[in-house]
């Protein structure tokens, strides 16, 4: 891989998120921002994640918050409930399928790779339209789950499949390891800025 490719991370927070809890450990945010940026010129790094309408506090606020100011550019939805008419039951309802797919078809003529933190079959035909494009697409999820994390369909189409569990030493930190339940219990002592694109695509 070129040290010159762009690429831009899209990370879908309840899969990766559901996917690093199947294989016993957490994510590291800030390593796995390093780990991609040592493979290329990380243009961006998106977070997509939903938020519950009438919750005064949400557990996952600080890690949103922490990743906002630490190089991640997060984009969240609230969650709308309703009523089944079959059923009678209240469902929640909420998906960042439809603004993920859009932004990376918006950002394919500006990136040579995306890579995809999702095992979410919905996203083969997202990832067939950028391939189109010309833009190369590596997903990451997991098989050595038990059932797999990631649709045999979207592993099939991806140009590069990665395990989760590979990255592991490089991205990942055990749940023992730290003393609270938030990535961020471990910022830095600076935060960083998100970056801007310039003219010459680079992250500023």
């Amino acid at each position: 891989m070129s040290s010159f490719e762009k690429i831009a991370l899209f990370i879908d927070g309840s899969n990766l998120y559901a996917t690093s809890k199947a294989l016993g450990f957490d994510i590291d945010y800030r390593r796995l921002l390093s780990e991609f940026r040592g493979r290329g010129v990380l243009l961006r790094a998106f977070y997509y994640t939903t938020l519950i309408d009438d919750q005064e506090y949400s557990s996952i606020r600080p890690l949103i918050d922490w990743l906002d100011y630490n190089g991640y550019t997060v984009v969240t939805k609230l969650t709308k409930e309703f009523v089944d008419a079959t059923t009678g039951r209240r469902k929640v309802k909420g998906s960042m399928d439809v603004d993920l797919a859009v932004t990376a078809m918006e950002l394919a003529g500006h990136v040579d790779q995306i890579v995809l933190f999702s095992g979410d079959g919905d996203f083969r035909s997202l990832v067939e339209a950028v391939q189109r494009r010309g833009v190369r697409v590596t997903v990451i999820s997991t098989l050595a789950s038990q059932p797999p994390m990631i649709a045999d369909e979207l592993r099939r189409q991806a140009d590069i499949f990665v395990d989760l569990a590979e990255l592991k030493p490089r991205v990942g930190r055990d749940p023992a390891e730290r003393p609270g339940s938030r990535e961020m219990r471990q910022q830095p002592p600076q935060f960083i800025a998100r970056g801007t694109v310039n003219r010459s695509d680079q992250l500023e």
